[in-house]
């Protein structure tokens, strides 16, 4: 194996991984599944995806099929190689926790650049978004949870709610603690000369 398998690499093994199917089915599977809310997906890295999996001999290609004037249609299946690397890197993915690097996390980090003023209203227009996510996530989850889905399918979605409910908490609470002066800085500004505040 040159490299390990990308999220999108393990996305669709795991898709082949329940039965065969052609790359504009696992595009389909990957929005219904809502994967696409924790893999992301970039127009066009799927067929690459799909092409550099079949190249490493983690899937191979079973049937081409053409309907009418439409190009033909490649249905794929996961190898056994395929499946032991997909089990490897979950396994891995699962046991060791990877250095990531959030924008929000990096933001904050620069926060004093900005005027508490505009830094506080920043976060109340966050929260609002954040409130808009997390009311259309728990619709898809019940949703979901109406067709009959288990709970081991939408756990990565439970996860991601968690993961809003306390940043949403969380930035509440730092906006209202810059409004209300517990937190308190002077932006450094050297357009002006000033160095206020290291």
């Amino acid at each position: 194996m040159s490299r390990p398998l990308t999220p999108l690499a393990l996305a669709v093994l795991r898709l082949l991984n329940e039965e065969p199917m052609h790359p504009y089915e696992m595009q389909q599977r990957i929005r219904d599944y809502s994967i696409d809310q924790v893999v992301k997906v970039a127009h066009g890295s799927l067929y690459h995806t799909v092409e550099r999996l079949a190249g490493q001999g983690l899937i191979e290609p079973v049937e081409t099929t053409r309907e009418g004037r439409r190009p033909e249609r490649t249905v794929y299946a996961i190898t056994e190689q395929g499946r032991d690397e997909a089990y490897s890197r979950l396994r891995e993915f699962l046991r060791h926790p990877a250095q990531e690097y959030p924008i929000f996390d990096m933001a904050l980090s620069f926060l004093k650049m900005l005027p508490p003023e505009e830094a506080a209203q920043l976060l109340d227009r966050r929260t609002v978004r954040l409130e808009a996510q997390l009311a259309a996530h728990d619709t898809v989850l019940t949703n979901l949870a109406k067709q009959g889905l288990e709970r081991v399918s939408v756990i990565e979605l439970e996860l991601c709610n968690a993961r809003l409910r306390s940043e949403l908490e969380f930035v509440n609470a730092v906006s209202e603690d810059i409004k209300n002066g517990r937190m308190t800085w002077r932006p450094h500004d050297r357009r002006n000369g000033e160095n206020n505040d290291k």
